[in-house]
This record gives C-alpha cells, sequence and structure tokens, in this order.
C-alpha cells in the first residue's frame, strides 16, 4: 500500500493521523471523525479518494466485451453516465466491485486500490480475441470527493462551473489550465461530488475546496457516513463467497442485458426464488460492544453477523449502528435481535434515524 497522491504533497495538509484504507495509505482524520461527519450531513467536507483507482478500457470491442464481464448494463450506457456493477465469477460469486464510465471513446473503471490487481488480473484472463485494451490510471490520476449540501456552492466559489449533474453523470473541465473529470455522486439526499485530476494538480485543488469554505474531512468520518449510508464495502461486507441478490444492491443488476460471466446463477436466483439471507442494518442505544464478526441471535438461534459497525449520534445520544446479513424473513424493519449481549432492532438502510453530532 502506498501514500496517496495527494499524501506524497501532504507538507502543511494538518492531518492528525495517516493510515492504511482501502489500499493506499491517507488522512485518518484532521479534527475530530463526528465532526468530520458532521460536515459531511450539514455544510461541505473534501476528501482524499487517492484509495480508488482508475483502469481505461480502449478498443472496438471494448462495450461488447466489458457488457459480458459485469453484471449491470454496459451495451446501452449512455456517453457522459456511469453505473455500478459487480463482476463475478463462473458460480456466480462476487470478484469485486466497480463503476463504468462511458467517456465515448472509452470506458473508465474506478474500484478500490485494495481490488485493483484482482480485477486487472480477471480482465487479463477473459480477454482472448478481443480488441480490448486496459490501461491502470492509478499512478496518474487521483481524485478529491466533496459532500454535503453546500457542495455546490464550494465548487462554484472555487471555479468550477455547477451544472445539474444527476447520479453518476459527469463532465469534463479545464480547472486552471488542468484537465479535471467531475462526477455527481449516487446519494439523493446527501449531495456528493468526485473530481478526477492529475496527480500533479490535486493538492492545488485541495487547497482551493479548502479556502472555498469545504472542511477537510478523513478516511473514519468516510466511515461512519458509509454505514450511515447502508453501502456495504467490498472485501468487509462484501465477500467473495457471497452472492447478488444477498447483498440487497439491485442497483448493480441487469436482468434483461443478455449473458455475461455468472448470469445463469443470478438467473436462477431471480427465476427460482429469493435468497435465504439479506443485507441489512442493525440500532442499538449507546456505545454498545458490538463487532464485526458478532452474530446475530433471535429465539436463541444463531440467524445472521455483523460486518460493520459505527458509533453516531441521535438527538443528543449515542447510538452503535450496524451492517450485516441476516435470515430473510427475520429482516423485517423493527423486528428485535440480540448482538451478543446488546439488544438491537432491524432498521432499513439508509440508517436516517442516525445523525451528526451537530444535528443535537
Amino acid at each position: 500500500m502506498g501514500l496517496s497522491a495527494l499524501q506524497v504533497r501532504s507538507e502543511g495538509l494538518g492531518a492528525a493521523g495517516i493510515g492504511e484504507y482501502r489500499g493506499a495509505t491517507l488522512a485518518a482524520c484532521f479534527r475530530d471523525p463526528q465532526m468530520e461527519f458532521a460536515a459531511l450531513r450539514g455544510s461541505c467536507g473534501v476528501y482524499d479518494l487517492g484509495f480508488r483507482a482508475r483502469i481505461s478500457l480502449t478498443g472496438g470491442d471494448r462495450v461488447r466485451w466489458l457488457n459480458g464481464m459485469v453484471t449491470n448494463n454496459i451495451r446501452d450506457l449512455a456517453v457522459g453516465r456511469g453505473i455500478y456493477a459487480f463482476l463475478l465469477n463462473p458460480q456466480g460469486h462476487i470478484l469485486g466491485d466497480l463503476y463504468a464510465y462511458n467517456r465515448g471513446s472509452s470506458i473508465t473503471v474506478d474500484t478500490d486500490r485494495a481490488q485493483v490487481e484482482k480485477i486487472l488480473a480477471t480482465f487479463d484472463h477473459y480477454i482472448i480475441m478481443d480488441d480490448v485494451e486496459v490501461a491502470n490510471l492509478s499512478e496518474n490520476v487521483t481524485a478529491l470527493g466533496l459532500a454535503g449540501p453546500t457542495s455546490p456552492a464550494v465548487l462554484a466559489a472555487a471555479g468550477f462551473p455547477a451544472p445539474e449533474l444527476q447520479a453518476l453523470q459527469f463532465e469534463s473541465f479545464d480547472w486552471k489550465g488542468i484537465d479535471c473529470t467531475l462526477v455527481r455522486g449516487e446519494d439523493e439526499q446527501y449531495p456528493s461530488y468526485e473530481i478526477w485530476i492529475a496527480a500533479e494538480g490535486v493538492r492545488a485543488l485541495w487547497d482551493a475546496l479548502l479556502a472555498a469554505g469545504a472542511a477537510p474531512v478523513g478516511y473514519e468520518a468516510l466511515e461512519l457516513q458509509r454505514i450511515a449510508s447502508g453501502i456495504p464495502r467490498y472485501g468487509v461486507d462484501i465477500r467473495e463467497r457471497d452472492l447478488p441478490q444477498e447483498t440487497e444492491q439491485t442497483r448493480a443488476l441487469n436482468f434483461n442485458k443478455g449473458c455475461y460471466v455468472g448470469q445463469e446463477i443470478v438467473e436462477r436466483i431471480r427465476s427460482r426464488g429469493a435468497v435465504h439471507r439479506k443485507f441489512s442494518g442493525f440500532l442499538a442505544e449507546g456505545v454498545a460492544p458490538i463487532s464485526a464478526g458478532a452474530k446475530i441471535v433471535a429465539g436463541e438461534k444463531e440467524v445472521g453477523e455483523i460486518t460493520s459497525v459505527a458509533t453516531l449520534q441521535h438527538a443528543g445520544a449515542e447510538q452503535t449502528v450496524a451492517l450485516g446479513y441476516i435470515r430473510r424473513e427475520l429482516g423485517v424493519p423493527g423486528r428485535e435481535v440480540m448482538i451478543g449481549s446488546t439488544k438491537a432492532s432491524v432498521v432499513p438502510l439508509p440508517v436516517s434515524e442516525a445523525v451528526p453530532a451537530s444535528a443535537k
């Protein structure tokens, strides 16, 4: 795991600590993770996306080929748009997750750095006689993220046009002589953006966004945001043993696109009945002694497991929010379960009851 492009240029950055996150070394926090989480929910936070990697696909067969590799519809993806998808093995288990963006003359695949080598190896295995060229852009292109209700105003103040982008839509801009791509995030409730930029320009962009009013945010607050938003993370909440429908990420699946690797299993699950467990949220009062791997119990029977945990704030009190898998028939909002010695309730995702500390 190497330093992110921003960390390489980190003199004077002001991080309170750095650590390893999703395949890269970057800032863990700048002040307090709860305060930074509050900025992501209530104003605007800027953060290092150096833990993401981008892969470029070119060649005349790129659309047909990638459409036969992933679970979502690449064939009908419009230029300037992106989608979320899974990469499966022939048995239907999840090898990785990714976003694919149609740039016209190329497709950009965006994934965690922790996954990029496996995804590149899988791509290489399946390119046989296809006119597809794969280039790893990770060392040359990095990104910053911006999230919160005042993000559009911060972008405008930093010198970016403020287009009305829809979820996973993008546009390219010239920012102070540097080519950038602005991508709108998926979350409709809490607006977010990514700015893809050449590595040598990332520090100037970071400083400009701070000067425009964004608060610096580390990955510890990003994890609070991810868990409260109910977004599973590959390698933590989604593992290679999991099946697509178990994850509840229907946004990753298209049932009308035709054949792809693992499609037979996905279609069999859809046509013959649901899987036996589902990804869900859980809420407990206070700072509960819950950790990843804890078993979920209902009626003295083990019915699931926890994969991610965060402590957040609600109405002046702390609450423990967890993500995990539970037997489908028991995953009903309001259902009470035991997680270790802690009583918890099943809640829908995103976990709307949990709010940042500033909302006390």
